[in-house]
């Protein structure tokens, strides 16, 4: 017997995923991590309030969540100041990239992107036949006027910048941001992650008028509010884009739990407060633990920190190796020269004080 043969995109495709998970090394090696401190999670955690609102939730769990997320995407509207109509939620930042490329993009269409951004996006672009032209990044952040002119020059349906970045935690100001939309050729749309946005500082992010066509803006609450594991993000951008999304999106994609959870965590102010002080002081801990290892920290207006080895990438790669031996879960940029970099989240003190005690030991055995 024959297998099932794959449709012709996703039978030309190599099978592989974007990211690696924890989990998957941690079955390899028998035994979990002592310092998790590599996938960019919030190790402070959710609100208590938002962990409330979703255990009162578990009993009405044999009923789908609400198809249009109207509470959160109302609380969302006063949070945002922005029409309701404008927003639309889903299963993280993840699962709106999926869809908005699976709306916008079809086999052969040009997309712009940087080397070594998000991989994801270049998953879900890989997987509807968009073809992607990549530009370099400069000075260790994506670089707009070469991303402009890379859409000038293939004519793109969608440009991709993730402001603040990942994987290297530098950010562009506002004013950057909006000019480069008015730079952008006519059809071209511009898909702007703001995935770290809670992090990033208030000149970071631009004040576009919510019915701006050239726009799609992206965040999440897996980041500062902590809610990774529950898959819950949202969009907004002009309201003619956002309702494309209901033709194409999986209606009851996004869960009950996850919608009580993040509209508590939406309303507490206080918790998130604490969480970006949190991450500033464990900002300032990862740059301590790297000079004192003759190591640099990028610049960070995430809660990660990039740091750069002052060597290349394979010596990196032997260094996220044996962090992993020795129980110290941290990832790195795939592609040169950003790659001559680690990339370790923001996290309690326990865990850092792992990585401070074995970071000298891996270093000298390397």
């Amino acid at each position: 017997m024959t297998p099932p043969r794959f449709a012709p995109i996703p039978a030309a495709l190599p099978a592989t995923v974007p990211f690696v998970g924890p989990e998957e090394i941690q079955r390899r090696q028998g035994r979990d991590f002592d310092a998790r401190i590599g996938a960019n999670e919030n190790g402070f955690g959710p609100s208590p309030h938002a962990l409330r609102a979703m255990q009162a939730e578990l009993p009405r769990l044999w009923q789908y969540g609400d198809s249009s997320s109207h509470d959160l995407v109302q609380a969302l509207s006063a949070h945002l100041a922005v029409p309701a109509r404008h927003i639309t939620v889903g299963e993280g930042v993840d699962g709106l990239l999926g869809n908005l490329v699976r709306l916008m993009i079809g086999p052969g269409d040009p997309v712009v992107t940087s080397d070594g951004a998000y991989p994801t996006f270049n998953y879900h672009v890989a997987g509807f036949g968009g073809v992607l032209h990549k530009v370099p990044y400069r000075n260790d952040a994506e670089d707009p006027a070469a991303l402009v002119e890379q859409a000038h020059r293939t004519g793109a349906r969608l440009v991709y910048l993730a402001n603040p970045d990942n994987p290297m935690g530098s950010w562009h100001k506002a004013r950057t941001v909006q000019a480069m939309l008015d730079d952008l050729p006519q059809g071209t749309l511009l898909v702007l992650d703001e995935a770290y946005v809670e992090f990033a500082p208030a000149d970071a992010v631009p004040q576009i008028a919510p019915d701006d066509p050239r726009v799609i803006r992206m965040r999440t609450f897996s980041k500062a509010y902590g809610l990774a594991g529950a898959r819950i993000g949202y969009a907004f951008g002009h309201p003619d884009l956002i309702v494309g999304f209901d033709r194409i999106r999986n209606h009851f994609g996004v869960n009950r739990v996850a919608q009580a959870g993040a509209l508590a965590a939406l309303q507490d102010r206080a918790h998130l407060a604490e969480v970006q002080a949190h991450v500033a002081a464990a900002r300032d801990r990862l740059a301590a633990i790297a000079a004192a290892n003759g190591m640099t920290a990028l610049p960070s207006a995430t809660n990660f920190v990039a740091i750069d080895t002052g060597r290349d990438g394979d010596f990196a790669r032997a260094l996220v190796a044996a962090l992993e031996d020795r129980g110290i879960f941290v990832r790195m940029p795939g592609v040169a020269p950003l790659n001559r970099c680690i990339r370790i989240s923001c996290a309690p003190a326990p865990e850092l004080d792992i990585l401070a005690d074995r970071l000298p030991q891996v270093l000298s055995r390397l």
